[in-house]
């Protein structure tokens, strides 16, 4: 005959001998929203504070740009208080509390020249207010194209499926769950009556160029025709190879376009390509040509749209306008920007590697030619060929004298972006084909290029490239199922700058797979936003820093 009221986590009541328990939602009915605390933006700065080193750039609300010094205890009317200690311009000093960290933000990356500001200065609020203002211009900008997009309409492209099925099962590799979901997306998308633009990124080798191939099979499967837009001729001729072979046994006719197809072949592609007879063609921005006429274009596949030139984006645009569009890059994306793309662009995010693909393993160590013979002629012993990397056109000839010497059992080929067309085509095809056991270049192998059994990389002063650079390079190897190496170098005599120092730390430390993401937070948190967002507002992110700027 007793009530009690207790305050119990319990969600519905129970009974037992001689007791019944009744919560409030089996008296009041529905189900109770439970009030969520806010994480506050502290706690996540909190999180970071661990990863903050002396020198580190951190942005405080009112007071703008300094640095970080370190972690002080101060006493005010006898009570300590942890405070972090700020450095501003003119050495002068300001003692945040722990207590009050959600006024700060981290700037963004190290090295980007960040200027410090001078405490109790105007010039921090007027630079904030102009910010504010483009980026609401910006916005403006952005929820017009996203309107524009949904007006957009266009034919829906259905799945024809047992052609797709069985191409489908031409796919060597069981589909990741991320390359999956990608696919999935894709497909939803291209059978929408309104036109798709869905951003593809992922890591180097993670295999966006399957979900490129499924979206160019239903497509060209229903009678469409698809443009597959890539930013150099080695790039565009490896796509080409790679949809001829996948389509090989299939009605359906591709064609290459770039500086390598000339003439009167050249012409006839063209030919193909108005009458329709060409459903898939690969080319690089010779696409956007004006001789170039399309009988029926339904997918335009664009792969690493931020390497092509302003004038070359604004041919693509003008392309875009009726069609679907699929774009593909491995330059990771900051993870709060893609809330700020999403309104524009759809995003699938490939962040699982492939089964059975290992992690590069990374050594960054002065230069030693004991050990550059070391592991050239280990990976020639185990059946494979090497990359040797250098910054320079200049410093070939000299590097590959040094190479003849130390490795003289080695076949050595020399290729750079300002050969002839033709010369370097021959080179870099001979290289795949096997006829070679190095390819000495500088950093033309940074984009895409596949060759599985190239699974060591050398690259001669590192120091000189920046991270995405490097990060990019590595990529090229270790695409197969064996162990990958590479090896960075410096020169010892030369004092490395600090910047260069943490560059080379980074990629030493992110050698796990899919560490892209990871990258947003040293370099390319500037550099990835400029490529999305463009230059002026890359401009902006320098002048308050990434976080405050998101």
């Amino acid at each position: 005959d007793k009530v009690t009221i207790a305050v119990l986590g319990l969600e519905h009541g129970f009974e037992t001998a001689g007791l019944a328990v009744l919560t409030e939602q089996d008296l009041l009915g529905d189900r109770l929203a439970r009030i969520q605390k806010k994480k506050k933006k502290s706690d996540a700065f909190l999180f970071e504070i661990s990863q903050l080193h002396e020198g580190d750039y951190v942005v405080h609300e009112d007071h703008g740009i300094g640095q970080f010094d370190s972690l002080e205890t101060v006493v005010v009317d006898n009570v300590p208080h942890d405070c972090l200690k700020l450095i501003y311009a003119g050495g002068d000093k300001l003692f945040v509390p722990v207590e009050n960290l959600d006024v700060l933000s981290r700037y963004g990356s190290a090295e980007a020249g960040a200027v410090l500001d001078r405490l109790g200065g105007s010039a921090w609020q007027a630079r904030k207010a102009r910010v504010k203002r483009d980026l609401l211009a910006l916005a403006n900008e952005l929820l017009k194209v996203a309107a524009l997009r949904v007006l957009r309409h266009t034919d829906p492209i259905h799945v024809h499926d047992g052609s797709y099925e069985k191409f489908s099962a031409g796919f060597p590799y069981p589909e990741t769950e991320d390359q999956q979901k990608a696919i999935v997306d894709v497909l939803e998308d291209l059978d929408k009556d309104q036109a798709m633009d869905r951003l593809v990124c992922g890591d180097v080798g993670f295999g966006k160029t399957e979900v490129a191939l499924r979206a160019a099979a239903v497509a060209a499967f229903a009678g469409y025709q698809v443009a597959i837009i890539a930013p150099t001729t080695l790039l565009a001729r490896q796509h080409y190879q790679t949809f001829s072979r996948r389509f090989t046994g299939f009605p359906v006719r591709t064609g290459l376009l770039s500086r390598f197809v000339t003439g009167k072949e050249a012409d006839k592609v063209r030919e193909g390509v108005s009458r329709g007879d060409v459903n898939i063609i690969v080319g690089t921005h010779a696409l956007l040509a004006e001789k170039i006429k399309f009988s029926n274009l339904a997918l335009l596949v664009v792969d690493e749209e931020q390497k092509f030139g302003v004038k070359q984006k604004e041919k693509i645009k003008q392309m875009k306008e009726n069609v679907h569009v699929l774009t593909l890059t491995a330059t990771p994306i900051p993870r709060t920007l893609q809330m700020a793309l999403s309104g524009v662009r759809e995003l699938s995010l490939i962040t699982t590697a492939p089964i059975d693909r290992l992690a590069v393993k990374t050594f960054v160590l002065p230069y030693d030619p004991v050990v550059i013979r070391d592991a050239l002629m280990r990976e020639h012993f185990r059946g494979g060929q090497s990359f040797y990397v250098c910054p320079r056109i200049a410093d070939l000839a000299e590097l590959e004298d040094t190479l003849k010497t130390l490795v003289p059992e080695l076949k050595v080929v020399v290729a750079h972006g300002q050969m002839a067309a033709e010369e370097l085509e021959e080179k870099m095809s001979a290289f795949y084909e096997g006829a070679f056991d190095v390819l000495l270049s500088t950093n033309i192998v940074e984009s895409g290029l596949d060759i599985p059994n190239a699974n060591t990389m050398v690259i001669h002063r590192s120091e000189m490239f920046g991270l995405a650079q490097l990060y990019q390079l590595r990529g090229r190897i270790g695409r197969a199922k064996q162990r990958a190496y590479a090896y960075l170098t410096f020169d010892a005599q030369k004092k490395l700058t600090k910047s260069a120092e943490q560059r080379l730390h980074a990629i030493e430390q992110l050698d796990s797979l899919g560490a892209g993401f990871q990258l947003a937070s040293h370099d390319l948190d500037i550099r990835g936003a400029g490529n999305l967002l463009g230059e002026e507002q890359s401009g902006h992110i320098r002048e308050i820093g990434v976080e405050l700027y998101q």
